[in-house]
This record gives structure tokens, C-alpha cells and sequence, in this order.
């Protein structure tokens, strides 16, 4: 038993929560926003500007400063690092960090601050987030030299995508040859602020690495093909591909000095922001499948063997709690719902209540395709809304008629891309901001005919990453800590209306022929 602190690196974010497992408590939370509290990154949303909307990169010497100025507060407030037994961490995921030779050197570690040590290890000034699409010619070109996409899907358990760590390398090679060439270790967030916390260049885990359209699901590490695909002399570039649940060093000396760590406090590798959300929600096992509701709609689920999605939406990555996850991204999420909303000037609660208790199940035929934004599942280049029903719901005079009609098009495109998982569907935890609607909860138990339940955890990744900091220093196992921090939980449940079975079978099919699915 001990104590443990999670750290979370998200877009906008670092953020620390920390647990005691003595007690089974969540004992400290804090964090900095990006924006706010380091305005002179000049990265308000936890980008940099750029001309080209397809772009989106962040400066990671921002990140460093991050730490330093978390760690700092936490010591104002009087937090006694000495107490913590192991660290693990989230990060974004995809995103990288490109690092020159003096990085595998570790003298950054005697700099004043995390900033001035980095920096001149940087052999790329600028780090391309999960945000950037503008990759679209690299994941062809990746695609090609392997054999197609589903060649790559087999390998690494994801299509090319924009986003993913393997085409932005390539095109940082391709645009930047001689930097490339400068470059002697890339990192993923995650390692990359593993390593920061080590002092020395530690591994990619299993989880993360499986984000980045390089690593093999079958053999557990760098696909040759794949790497010789993207760019030359890249095996060479990347870390060692480690298991999530190692240990892959102790705290460095500048923590200990500066913070008040101990010497012997552990490093457990670090892994991407939804791998950490799925063990923070409970749902590492089986059986248990999240949706989460925000800006954009994701549906996650671990499983035991890998299985790909035949479209190429969906995305497999390693599950760091064992066996292998499911990721599957809906891009119309809440700002869909959002405009909706705004379209009939009504508020969230008669959004809620003055819909969805007025309308049935089945919306009486009335139907749409939602898609006021380009989709990624199922791929959709443009925009694309369309009304199908009766003159009223057409027309746009009912409100209540328009919000069972989108809530009830993105859930029935959730289940219908979501059923080459196979998921085992015992039970739905949903999560989000949008969770807080009860007409939508119920409407998820309705379609999926799977109890739901509303789970509100501020940050599920940062405690993700605090109870595989705790597995890893064998505080306890999965089962245990799971059942440690989540049994207790109380959380509002949704029971599906079974008289609802046929009609949304036959919604299902109507949907999907307007669909095209």
C-alpha cells in the first residue's frame, strides 16, 4: 500500500491527482491550463497559430515549464512529494517530440529549470499534435509502400490516419530532411515526459505506442515495414516499445532537489490520455463499455483479442491494464447537439426534459443524418445534414421533434459502427458533459438495450494513470484496485425500456439505408 500521484498532459492542461490506496482515496488534485497560467507560449487553446487550419502544433518547452510551475504550486501549498511511492502519467495522444543526440546524454537533468534544460536538446522546435490532419499525402504514401490499408490495419490495428505519429514523421522528414537527420530519439508526449521525470530516455508503452501506425499488435513492437515505410532510419529514432505496467526508472535528481521527491520514488511508464480514461472509468475488463460525451462522441472498450474495424474508423490500441482496447471517435458530438440547441433558442434543461418526455422511441419515423461538421465515423469528407419525416420535423417547428431526432441519429450511428468489436455489453459507463442529459442516457440504454451509468469523474485519465502507478508498484491487482476505487461509487443508473426492442430494430434499418450505411 502507498501513495501515488497521476499527472495528466492534455491539450489545454497538466494537471496532478494523487491517491492513497491505504484508504482507497482520491487525497490531492491540482492543475495549471495552458492558456491561462503560461500565456507566453502564445498557445491559448494549447496550440500555436498557424495560417493553414490543418496544422496544429504546440510547443513543448511549454509542457516543461508546466511542471515546473505545477510542482511549484504544490509545494506552496505545501504537498510533501518525499510520500510518493510511483509516478505514472497520461499525455495526448499522437503527438511527438523530436529530440538531437544531447538529449540521450541526461546532463539536462543539472539545468536550472526543466525549460533550460530542454531546450537546446530540441532538434525540432515545434511538436505536431493530435489536431494536426494535415498529413493526408504521408498516410497514402504509407499506405502504398506496404500494400494498401488494410495491410496497415492488420499491422498496427488502425488505418493510415492524419493524426497518428507515423505520417507526421514522415512529413517532418519530407519537409525537413536536414532537421530530421538531426534528430536522434522522437518521443511521444508521454515518453517524452516520462523521460523528463526519469532523467534518462525511456520507452514508448505499448498502449500509447499503438496510436502511432508503427507498432504490431502481434509481435508487441516496431513493425519493419511500417517503419521503413515512413521514413529512413527511423527504427534507430525510436525508443524501446516497453509494456505499460513497467518500471522504467526512478526519479531524477532534479526532482529530489528541487521538489523534495525520494531518491527511490518509481517511474511507471507512461501511456496516452484514453488508455489512462478507460482504467479511470473502471472499465480496464470486459464487459464494460464507456461513452464518453463531449466535443466530439467516443465509445471505448477493452477486449481480450484484437479485432479491426473492416471500414477503418475505428482504432485497436494495447489496454494497459492487459489484453487489447477499442477507440472509436465521432467527431459530431455536443457542438452538433449544440447547434440544435441554438437553432430553436431553447436551453440544456428544455433540451432535456421538454424533448425527450414529449417524443417516442423511434421519434415516430423522423430521422437525420447529423453531420454538420466533416465526420470521421463514418468517414465524411463535408458536411452533410438531411432531414427524413413528417412536414412538422422537416420544417424545423418542433423542437422536441429536432433533439430526439439528433440524439437518436448519433447513438444509432454509434451502434452501428461499433458492433465489428464484438464488445461484450453488460453494462455503459457514460461520461461527459453531455452525460448530465437524462433523456440522452436513457436513450443510449434504449438502443443499445444495456444498463447504463452515469459516471462523473472530473479526470479520469490523471486517475488512470495514479492507480497504474500503484499496479505497477504492486499495491494491488487490476481486480483489486478497481474494485478498491470504483465499487463504492455512487452514480445515477439507466435501465433499458425493453418495449422499445422492435421499434428501434426496425429504426436501425431504416437509418441505416438513409445513412448509406
Amino acid at each position: 500500500m502507498g501513495t501515488y500521484l497521476g499527472l495528466d498532459s492534455s491539450t489545454q492542461s497538466l494537471s496532478a491527482l494523487v491517491i492513497d490506496t491505504d484508504t482507497n482515496e482520491v487525497i490531492y488534485e491540482k492543475g495549471v491550463n495552458f492558456g491561462e497560467d503560461l500565456p507566453e507560449f502564445n498557445c491559448p487553446q494549447g496550440f500555436l497559430a498557424h495560417d493553414d487550419d490543418l496544422v496544429r502544433h504546440s510547443d513543448p518547452l511549454m509542457w516543461c515549464a508546466a511542471i515546473d510551475l505545477l510542482f511549484g504550486q504544490m509545494n506552496d501549498e505545501g504537498f510533501d512529494f518525499s510520500q510518493i511511492d510511483c509516478v505514472s502519467g497520461s499525455g495526448q495522444q499522437h503527438g511527438s517530440v523530436y529530440l538531437n543526440k544531447s538529449f540521450l546524454s541526461g546532463q539536462w537533468v543539472n539545468a536550472v529549470t526543466v525549460t533550460d534544460g530542454i531546450k537546446p536538446t530540441l532538434s525540432r522546435r515545434t511538436s505536431p499534435i493530435w489536431m494536426d490532419s494535415s498529413t493526408s499525402i504521408e498516410c497514402s504514401e504509407i499506405a502504398d509502400a506496404v500494400g494498401g490499408n488494410d495491410v496497415v490495419r492488420t499491422k498496427s490495428g488502425s488505418s493510415a490516419i492524419e493524426r497518428f505519429t507515423g505520417p507526421q514523421i514522415r512529413k517532418f522528414y519530407k519537409d525537413s530532411v536536414d532537421e530530421y537527420n538531426n534528430t536522434a530519439v522522437i518521443h511521444l508526449v508521454s515518453s517524452f515526459l516520462a523521460s523528463i521525470l526519469a532523467g534518462s530516455s525511456v520507452g514508448i508503452d505499448l498502449a500509447d505506442g499503438a496510436g502511432m501506425n508503427l507498432l504490431n499488435l502481434e509481435t508487441a513492437n516496431w513493425d519493419k515495414d511500417l517503419v521503413e515505410a515512413t521514413a529512413p532510419g527511423l527504427m534507430e529514432k525510436l525508443p524501446q516499445a516497453v509494456s505499460s505496467d513497467s518500471v522504467v526508472g526512478t526519479v531524477s535528481e532534479y526532482f529530489v532537489k528541487n521538489y523534495g521527491f525520494s531518491p527511490e520514488c518509481k517511474i511507471n511508464a507512461w501511456s496516452g490520455d484514453n488508455p489512462n480514461s478507460l482504467v479511470g472509468l473502471g472499465a480496464s475488463e470486459p464487459g464494460t463499455i464507456v461513452i464518453s460525451m463531449g466535443t466530439s462522441d467516443t465509445f471505448m472498450a477493452a477486449f481480450d483479442k484484437p479485432v479491426t474495424d473492416p471500414n477503418g474508423y475505428g482504432h485497436v490500441f494495447f489496454n494497459p491494464a492487459d489484453g487489447y482496447m477499442c477507440l472509436i471517435c465521432f467527431k459530431n458530438g455536443s457542438l452538433a447537439r449544440e447547434i440544435v440547441k441554438d437553432e430553436f433558442d431553447i436551453n440544456w434543461e428544455q433540451f432535456d426534459t421538454g424533448s425527450f418526455g414529449t417524443t417516442p422511441a423511434g421519434n415516430d419515423g423522423n430521422m437525420m443524418v447529423p453531420f454538420y461538421f466533416p465526420e470521421i465515423t463514418p468517414r465524411t469528407l463535408e458536411s452533410r445534414v438531411e432531414f427524413k419525416g413528417d412536414d412538422e420535423f422537416v420544417n424545423r417547428k418542433s423542437f422536441a421533434k429536432a433533439v430526439r431526432a439528433i440524439a437518436e441519429a448519433q447513438l444509432m450511428n454509434m451502434k452501428i459502427n461499433s458492433e465489428w468489436t464484438k464488445a461484450d455489453l453488460k453494462k455503459i459507463k457514460v461520461t461527459g458533459g453531455a452525460s448530465q442529459c437524462n433523456g440522452l442516457c436513457q436513450t443510449i440504454a434504449d438502443i443499445f438495450q444495456t444498463p447504463v451509468e452515469r459516471f462523473s469523474v472530473a479526470n479520469s485519465a490523471g486517475l488512470g494513470a495514479s492507480i497504474r502507478a500503484a499496479h505497477a508498484d504492486k499495491a494491488g491487482s487490476w481486480s483489486e484496485l478497481i474494485e478498491a476505487f470504483f465499487a463504492s461509487a455512487e452514480n445515477k443508473q439507466f435501465s433499458p425500456d425493453t418495449s422499445t426492442v422492435g421499434v428501434y430494430a426496425e429504426f436501425e434499418k431504416k437509418f441505416a439505408k438513409f445513412l448509406g450505411a
